[in-house]
């Protein structure tokens, strides 16, 4: 891992980011090919969205994290991943998130992001034995809502594919969704910045809504979209803004 991102990321501990502790992990060759995108990244990106009250340091760490993962942009990721944990992030959180994305960006995605983070697990000591295993105790499932999700699903689509619905049920929803080591509201929330960094907004209405149920405000949600608008670019962002405006009227009302 590059020792300055890793040096770096180590000033982030505190409960602010400065511009210039994130500008360190720029690579050097920006400043080389392209100034002006060094000055936004510099000014607007590090200086202005990452101090924004509108979400935690914490929180802007692992929607980024969320956003790399599903971009497939491993080459920085052990920058932040090292971020990510010198931020609040604890390491039993990241490992959930490769898991819980795998099954919302794709296995490849996952195992990548899993192969660039081990050097920054390696290097701080943290080993297999200390993250979740394969079969913790589940969180309570609600059966009600649980039920009607799944006869929604059967309804539209049983006799498209049974086993999308089936595996859905069996994988998602009545376990990786219930387990314990990354809050219900973070796994809302990585969830629905995926969806966004993939341009899905049609997937969005659920998941935000369910976000919302588990605990992320409207305003960070809000910050959420204007954080990730430099992370996954405004266009994919503006596709999601009707979905996450209509889904804040509706909760409204």
């Amino acid at each position: 891992m590059n020792t300055r991102i890793a040096a770096s990321a180590l000033a982030l501990m505190g409960s602010t980011a400065s511009a210039q502790d994130l500008a360190s992990t720029l690579p050097e060759a920006v400043s080389k090919v392209a100034p002006a995108l060094e000055a936004y990244s510099t000014d607007a990106l590090f200086g202005t969205v990452w101090n924004a009250d509108s979400l935690s340091l914490r929180d802007r760490a692992l929607v980024t994290f969320a956003a790399k993962v599903t971009r497939h942009e491993v080459d920085d990721l052990a920058a932040y991943t090292a971020l990510a944990l010198d931020a609040g992030v604890t390491a039993p959180e990241l490992s959930e998130a490769i898991t819980h994305l795998a099954f919302y960006t794709g296995w490849g995605n996952a195992t990548a992001a899993a192969v660039a983070m081990a050097p920054v697990y390696e290097d701080r000591g943290i080993a297999s034995a200390d993250l979740p295993g394969a079969n913790p105790d589940l969180l309570p499932l609600n059966e009600e809502t649980e039920a009607a999700r799944q006869t929604m699903v059967q309804g539209n689509f049983g006799e498209t594919s049974q086993g999308v619905v089936d595996y859905t049920e069996a994988y998602l929803f009545r376990n990786l969704w219930l387990r314990p080591d990354l809050a219900p509201r973070d796994r809302s929330m990585i969830t629905v910045a995926a969806l966004i960094a993939a341009g899905q907004p049609e997937q969005m209405t659920f998941h935000l809504n369910r976000a919302m149920d588990n605990g992320l405000t409207q305003d960070e949600a809000g910050g959420m979209l204007a954080h990730l608008a430099f992370y996954a670019g405004w266009p994919l962002v503006f596709s999601a803004l009707p979905v996450a405006k209509d889904v804040f009227a509706s909760r409204s009302k």
